[in-house]
């Protein structure tokens, strides 16, 4: 590892804002040493998230980046997908061709495993963009592996209202029990919850900014962050979720937040995949992460457009 680089393993379901996520890692090799990504079903299933990781990669010409597909449904629920957010392909805007290279061999929560056990203890941060099944997995499999990781840094939960039912946010109500193993393992988490994430919507500036720099990179970005966008999801434009993950690693400035105790509800019915965050500390539980509820959108849409100018 370069000195100054921070070693990432990104899990996603691409989905437009994880694809901007990965664009966004993928612009700062000096900052981020991106070891692999994996794909986990989501937004799409497992196959398509695949195919969209390598062709984002392939985009942003990092095609030396190990991909990995990992887990096909959640832990115990039936897998529940948003094609009707993100398109029939998950990346409805993007315009890509379909990626000439193939995943690498091995699942992804094998993958997972193996690229913390070659790591120094403590060292490696976790960006999680979908449902939380491959890293859940990847624990339950090898429990030591957690000792090689510094941070979890996710999208999932919601402080207030959900986006897929009215208490649950679309990661944490898809795989509600992954969720549960990741918030009680015991190592540092960020959390960005749709109470933050909603605040990352673009403006009309910033969008016509980004149409103007060229590049095939900052195309696809435009053309996906500017897609018709479904009714009902809480916001008049796209929320750019996951790319606050990554920028928090470059950025973190741009953010404000507190430690709470988060508890996820597993149980079926109205309540599955909600997130209680002790805000005030009632419950008087140690925290398990440290909550995202404030972001400063502008500062961060400047930064992004200006990322994505370095990319093809």
């Amino acid at each position: 590892m370069t000195a100054g680089r921070i070693p990432i393993l990104i899990d996603t379901d691409p989905g437009q804002d994880d694809a901007v996520a990965i664009l966004l890692a993928c612009a700062h090799p000096g900052e981020l040493d991106l070891r692999a990504v994996t794909a986990v079903a989501g937004n799409v299933p497992v196959g398509q998230a695949t195919a969209n990781v390598l062709r984002i990669l392939d985009l942003a010409g990092r095609e030396e980046a190990p991909v990995h597909r990992g887990a096909e449904a959640p832990l115990l629920y039936p897998l529940e997908t948003a094609e009707f957010v993100c398109g029939p392909d998950g990346l409805t805007g993007a315009d890509l061709p379909v990626s000439a290279r193939r995943a690498s061999p091995g699942h992804a929560a094998e993958a997972l495993v193996a690229a913390l056990r070659a790591a120094p203890a403590r060292s490696v941060t976790l960006c999680a963009l979908g449902p939380l099944t491959n890293l859940a997995l990847a624990f339950r499999l090898a429990p030591d592996a957690l000792g090689h990781v510094e941070r979890i840094v996710l999208m999932g939960g919601a402080l207030g209202l959900g986006n897929m039912t009215p208490a649950a946010e679309f990661n944490a109500y898809v795989d509600p029990h992954a969720a549960a193993i990741v918030f009680g393992a015991g190592v540092p988490i960020v959390m960005f919850g749709l109470h933050a994430t909603h605040q990352a919507v673009p403006n009309d500036d910033e969008m016509a900014r980004l149409a103007a720099l060229g590049g095939r990179s900052a195309a696809a970005a435009h053309g996906m962050m500017t897609r018709p966008r479904a009714g009902g999801l809480g916001t008049a434009g796209h929320p750019m979720h996951d790319p606050l993950v990554i920028a928090w690693l470059l950025w973190p400035d741009l953010f404000q937040g507190r430690d709470c105790f988060v508890e996820v509800e597993t149980g079926p019915g109205s309540q599955r995949g909600r997130t209680t965050i002790d805000w005030h500390g009632r419950l008087k539980r140690p925290p398990n992460a440290f909550v995202v509820d404030g972001v400063d959108a502008r500062g961060f849409f400047a930064r992004l457009i200006g990322s994505l100018s370095r990319l093809p």
